[in-house]
């Protein structure tokens, strides 16, 4: 018979000895595997759950604090529900109360070690940010520069990359390192001409100029340090 002529029923009849013949072998494998999909659905599942409680625990707590910030509240819900999207965000916003409670050394540790576990994350620029604020809190502007650069680099949106840039800018004028701190304020005026913190550059730009001709021998005084604002 031509093999292209043989029906279903004759290629079950053929395979039926071999089925027999490893029927347990089969059970075992079905068996595994429907337990395998049990498990990712449950998961799964589970997964899903885990983020709604955490996402509501955080608004919760973003609601009740929205007066004074409590950066224990966020970092008890930061640990209580790892791994989920509204943990790390807890972590930042513990991270940011502790900043504004003028607690810098445990704002940096807490900025570095969301860092640390999530190297690669959407929220790490903004905790880079947060790490170089900290230390310019704390004076350590010469290690407060390169975490700048570090935030500004690997932003994918304007927000935290303008705000590195324009901190940078502050703090070499800070350090009387005028041409660079002039070139970008200038940077972030143009690229974000009609936003407050634009025009803030624009101003200080200006003030820059005013200074360094009126007296060149003079470096310009540093303006007062911004509160650091956590955005995401």
């Amino acid at each position: 018979m031509d093999t292209r002529e043989l029906t279903a029923s004759d290629y079950l009849f053929k395979l039926w000895p071999w089925i027999e013949a490893n029927l347990k072998r089969i059970a075992y494998a079905v068996g595994a595997a429907a337990v395998l999909v049990f498990l990712f659905l449950y998961h799964s599942y589970s997964q899903k759950q885990k983020e709604a409680a955490a996402g509501l625990a955080l608004t919760q707590a973003m609601v009740s604090n929205s007066a004074n910030p409590s950066a224990e509240t966020y970092l008890k819900i930061a640990g209580a529900y790892p791994g989920t999207v509204a943990a790390q965000r807890a972590q930042l916003e513990g991270a940011a109360a502790l900043f504004h409670s003028g607690k810098f050394p445990e704002a940096q540790a807490q900025f570095q070690a969301f860092i640390n576990a999530n190297p690669d994350g959407a929220f790490t620029p903004t905790a880079l940010l947060g790490v170089a604020a900290s230390l310019e809190a704390q004076g350590k502007n010469d290690l407060a520069i390169p975490a700048y650069q570090k935030a500004a680099s690997l932003s994918a949106g304007p927000t935290v990359g303008a705000n590195a840039k324009f901190a940078m800018a502050r703090v070499y004028a800070a350090q009387g390192k005028t041409a660079e701190s002039l070139k970008l304020y200038e940077e972030v005026a143009r690229t974000y001409p009609n936003s407050t913190l634009g025009n803030d550059a624009g101003l200080r730009a200006m003030e820059l100029k005013t200074q360094s001709s009126a007296a060149p021998a003079q470096s310009a005084p540093a303006a007062a340090a911004a509160p650091f604002t956590l955005t995401h």
